[in-house]
């Protein structure tokens, strides 16, 4: 357990210094995305970037299981 925390603290520091370079990317901004601006309320929900990430995430997960 203690060494996950530390990995996973690594890699929150590591995603905050590739901040300028990380916000570049198109993620939050993909088609099939909810946004929707009424007067006076802005909502958003990146669905397809949520699906994105998870595929992503799951795969990782299982490379490193095998």
């Amino acid at each position: 357990m203690q060494r996950a925390l530390i990995v996973i603290g690594l890699l929150i520091a590591a995603a905050g210094l590739a901040w300028p370079w990380l916000s570049k990317l198109p993620l939050g901004r993909l088609p099939g995305d909810i946004h929707i601006v009424r007067e006076g309320v802005s909502f958003h929900f990146p669905i397809v970037t949520c699906i994105v990430i998870s595929l992503v995430l799951s795969l990782l997960v299982w490379l490193f299981r095998r």
